[in-house]
């Protein structure tokens, strides 16, 4: 038996982020060398890359894809692109995969599904999980993080973190083998 403490926070949003920064240095101080981390301005992924660096870890912060706001739009910093490479981190502008998960419903019902029902299903249990699941998928199929390995995500609603998951990753071509195994931290309300 495995027995854990999850932190239930009052509301989403960033005032959690300072948490789920602790959160996540738990997780490393208990061997997990394999982290994700959204962030849209990279903020974030900066602050978690100062604060982990030199600790052996492959940390990949995952942004929006270039475009994602409008035409040539990039909200990735700059300053927070360069903080997060200097600190040993990784980042990755990716496309949000939720578009391109029919591809293994597909072949494992073989017919379609609409993405929709699986992000708005996802997002019954949170919309910061949601977007742990997908930032996985994403780092999976960049090469950025290895399948089938047991990797801590965080993520959040609108700004900062929220949400801290352990999951089981896939690449999005086999959504169905990724599992989240542990919820470690998430927000009550909304």
């Amino acid at each position: 038996m495995l027995k854990r403490e999850t932190w239930y926070f009052n509301k989403p949003g960033p005032a959690n982020t300072e948490a789920c920064l602790t959160l996540m240095e738990k997780a490393v101080e208990e061997g997990f060398r394999h982290l994700v981390a959204a962030s849209t301005t990279g903020e974030s992924g900066a602050a978690a890359a100062r604060r982990l660096a030199g600790k052996g870890v492959n940390l990949v912060v995952v942004g929006h894809s270039v475009g994602f706001k409008g035409p040539n739009i990039d909200e990735f910093l700059p300053e927070h692109h360069e903080t997060i490479i200097g600190a040993g981190g990784r980042v990755l502008k990716a496309t949000i995969l939720t578009h391109s998960l029919e591809t293994s419903i597909a072949e494992q019902f073989k017919g379609s599904a609409p993405t929709l029902l699986i992000a708005n299903t996802l997002r019954r249990l949170g919309q910061g999980l949601k977007v742990c699941v997908e930032i996985v998928m994403e780092a999976v199929d960049a090469g950025l993080i290895p399948e089938e390995e047991e990797v801590v995500a965080v993520g959040g609603t609108a700004r900062g973190w929220d949400t801290v998951a352990v999951i089981k990753s896939a690449a999005s071509k086999r959504f169905l083998k990724l599992a989240v195994l542990e919820i470690r931290a998430k927000p009550r309300g909304d």
